[in-house]
């Protein structure tokens, strides 16, 4: 297949590179120095056991023209920047192009083709004034929920940390051909992607962990496990995650896994900072809105109360707008090290 992935951060870099290695025709629309990187050595992918693997026939680009009609376009980078790309993206469209997003939380197109009561509506939160959705035609949509764990530790260099499911699913609830011809190709690469019927409660049980312990591991500094196990912040999770649920219930999704046991797979993690909080230490945009301000937005939507979320969002909204503010970023740093930094 010819496959445009717009981005090569940590989860655009993993599928790119894996899929490459597999022998699909990839082409990367990257800028800065990721595009001189993967130009000039390719893009290089360390797996979770240390091994190192170089996908050297791959193209680089920041020209949507140049690269020219794709049989699938891989939308790999946060929610927060889709919108800048749609005006570029019919470049990479032919008549039968798939559109696969990779976004976490709740997607733009998530009342696209639902067959509902809300069909149509558009999340606020992701997709301001519903200009994502109008822009990209849902019949190429492709629903997809992103499981692995990776890192860009370089220009062109990501290292696989965990995880290799890849989840698929037609908008309508449909087993198609062209869904099941894109989960032979990252099955051979790979992965595992198993056509769903019911993206939509995958997505929901990705983002019924996400919304909680990102942005409650953000303010607090604290890992997966450390939350899990000081009784105070697990009980605010577990009064999260059962708001999440509620909302989830009145769109019609049921949740195939127990909340208990949720929270346990976060716990097993250990010792491992969110995304969420790895951007609070680095200085990025948080992903606040896609994560937990669309979950938010539907509990308005369908009238459920979420005094939990609500608090845990307003906190996490001021965090970043400080951060914003004030062009900074937050660590903590121990005081032995603080020691050694005013000896040196």
């Amino acid at each position: 297949m010819k496959i445009a992935i717009i981005g090569a951060g940590a989860i655009g870099g993993l599928v790119g590179a894996k899929l490459a290695l597999a022998g699909e025709d990839v082409t990367f629309i990257v800028r800065g120095r990721n595009l001189s990187a993967i130009r000039d050595r390719g893009i290089r992918l360390v797996t979770a056991d240390g091994h190192e693997h170089t996908a050297l026939h791959v193209q680089a680009t920041d020209d949507y023209a140049a690269a020219g009609p794709q049989d699938v376009v891989v939308l790999a980078m946060k929610a927060h920047q889709l919108e800048p790309v749609i005006a570029s993206l019919p470049h990479l469209l032919g008549p039968d192009t798939i559109i696969v997003p990779m976004q976490n939380g709740i997607p733009y197109w998530y009342f696209q083709k639902q067959h509902g009561p809300y069909e149509g509506a558009h999340v606020d939160s992701v997709d301001p004034q519903g200009r994502i959705a109008a822009a990209i035609d849902p019949a190429r949509v492709l629903g997809c929920v992103v499981y692995p764990a990776s890192e860009l530790m370089a220009p062109g260099v990501v290292r696989h940390i965990e995880g290799d499911r890849f989840p698929l699913g037609e908008l309508d609830g449909s087993v198609s051909e062209r869904a099941q011809s894109v989960s032979a190709c990252f099955a051979n690469a790979g992965f595992k992607a198993p056509v769903l019927e019911d993206i939509r409660a995958e997505v929901w049980l990705k983002l019924w962990g996400n919304l909680t312990f990102n942005p409650v591991s953000s303010l607090t500094h604290a890992t997966l496990v450390d939350i899990c196990q000081f009784p105070l912040t697990r009980e605010l999770a577990a009064n999260m995650m059962r708001e999440a649920q509620a909302v989830a219930h009145k769109l019609g999704i049921s949740f195939r896994v127990p909340l208990e046991k949720r929270i346990a797979g976060a716990e097993k993690v250990g010792k491992h900072k969110t995304s969420m909080l790895q951007d609070v230490e680095a200085g990025r945009e948080l992903e606040i809105d896609a994560l937990l301000g669309s979950v938010v937005e539907l509990a308005r939507l369908t009238d459920t109360p979420t005094p939990h979320m609500d608090s845990v969002y307003a906190l996490v909204k001021l965090l970043a707008r400080t951060m914003q503010e004030q062009g900074g970023h937050v660590r903590l740093h121990g005081a032995a090290a603080q020691a050694e930094a005013r000896a040196a």
